[in-house]
């Protein structure tokens, strides 16, 4: 007898050819949601994202040539080799770069739990540096502290913290900002009290950069300009007041206030402005050509650091300087951008005091290296040397990336409205809705 043929089920195809089986259409489920998942994570960003990170980048690079050409010939007598400095900012560049795009990932919502914590912890380390044994003071500031294994700026962590701080706070208070009690005071009270430690320290040039971020941030924010200007009478009333308690600082104003016209003060108080000049000079309309500075063999004190600019234009002339300029005037283009596309205060606010800091921080330097201001401690972002000061500017950059990558259509998918506000307007009472 004959066994009857064996039926074998078989799943179905649909009519596409699928299989209906359910575990294969969950398979088929994952992997799309998979592919989807990877879409979003490596899509294209904006422009305006592109434009801070391409001309960040840009800035970078053309740092470190002009750190490599100014510093060779003191790297050669500290017996590091022409190429020690460089060697060393090239080492931050690289690390700090790849950590700007990393902190480019971060949600808005990180930014904002980890504000309060990052600005006591700043302040936290600064004060270790004015009142313990822990500070270490360069070039008679007091701003270093040395842990042992690592040496580095608190304040320059401090102009960090105020962003995402500064940002913090006002979203939390912004129908609050007309009232002195209740809305600007605890804003000045803890602002205040991490830019007193770094003045505390005898950094001018990092008190006055954060003062300006401060003034900046309040500024986009909508604070009134009567309120403002009262701030800054106040401002310059505590600067006259510290600044008669420090002979260095005396003597720093009478300089500029006097001029370098004699002979003796170019030989002493004023010898890095009038070699400074000179170096301006030198380089005319065309510039010497890059690595030809004289000011570089040991004539120009800081001259890979805070005087960077001046064998910018020695080496580059007028021309290379105005380019220079025109880098930083795309910055500031780039952050105007970011800030109008956005509807969120804590971003408006935080990206303005960015802002405040790099593009404020790069006109003192400029103009301290031409005259107009007096002789204090201000490197030029993204171009002078200097680690902790690259990275902190880097981190700060990248943090806007990261406000720059919530793009039209990601806050339309969110219920965000995506209509532009006017620069320097009072935001609506309704609290934006936070994005992550």
């Amino acid at each position: 007898m004959s066994n009857p043929p064996r039926v074998t089920s078989r799943p179905q195809a649909g009519a596409d050819g699928s299989a209906q089986d359910p575990s294969a259409r969950a398979a088929l489920a994952r992997i799309s949601s998979s592919r989807i998942s990877l879409g979003r994570v490596f899509r294209a960003e904006g422009t305006n994202f592109y434009l801070l990170l391409g001309t960040t980048v840009f800035l970078v690079g053309f740092g470190l040539v002009m750190v490599l050409s100014s510093s060779s010939v003191e790297s050669y007598l500290e017996n590091q080799g022409f190429f020690g400095s460089f060697l060393k900012q090239s080492a931050f560049a690289l690390f700090g770069i790849p950590m700007m795009l990393l902190v480019s990932r971060l949600p808005i919502s990180f930014w904002k739990w980890i504000a309060p914590f990052a600005m006591i912890g700043s302040s936290f380390l600064q004060a270790l540096v004015v009142f313990t044994p822990l500070g270490v003071e360069v070039g008679g500031n007091k701003n270093w502290i040395d842990l042992g294994f690592v040496q580095f700026q608190p304040s320059e962590l401090i102009k960090v913290s105020l962003v995402i701080w500064l940002g913090l706070i006002v979203s939390r208070k912004e129908d609050l900002l007309d009232d002195w009690k209740q809305g600007l005071a605890p804003i000045l009270i803890t602002s205040g009290a991490a830019i007193g430690l770094v003045l505390l320290g005898d950094d001018l040039g990092t008190t006055f950069v954060l003062a300006a971020m401060l003034m900046g941030g309040l500024f986009f924010a909508g604070v009134r300009l009567r309120m403002l200007g009262m701030l800054v009478l106040a401002g310059a009333v505590l600067f006259g007041i510290m600044a008669v308690t420090s002979p260095s600082r005396v003597t720093r104003l009478m300089t500029f206030a006097g001029g370098c016209e004699d002979v003796a003060k170019q030989m002493n108080e004023c010898w890095q402005s009038t070699h400074g000049d000179f170096a301006l000079a030198n380089g005319g309309i065309l510039g010497a050509g890059l690595g030809n500075s004289k000011a570089k063999w040991s004539w120009l004190p800081a001259a890979h650091n805070d005087y960077i600019f001046a064998i910018i234009g020695e080496e580059l002339g007028l021309l290379g300087a105005i380019v220079v300029l025109l880098l930083f005037v795309v910055l500031a283009i780039a952050f105007v951008r970011i800030m109008n596309s956005s509807e969120d205060t804590f971003i408006r606010v935080a990206t303005a005091t960015t802002m405040s800091w790099m593009i404020g921080q790069a006109f003192m330097n400029m103009g301290i290296v031409l005259g107009v201001f007096p002789v204090f401690g201000v490197p030029l972002p993204l171009i002078s040397a200097g680690g902790t000061a690259l990275l902190t500017t880097l981190i700060g950059i990248g943090i806007v990336l990261s406000f720059a990558r919530h793009t039209p259509e990601e806050r339309e998918a969110l219920g965000i409205p995506a209509r532009r506000g006017l620069l320097g307007a009072r935001r609506p009472s309704s609290r934006p809705h936070e994005s992550s």
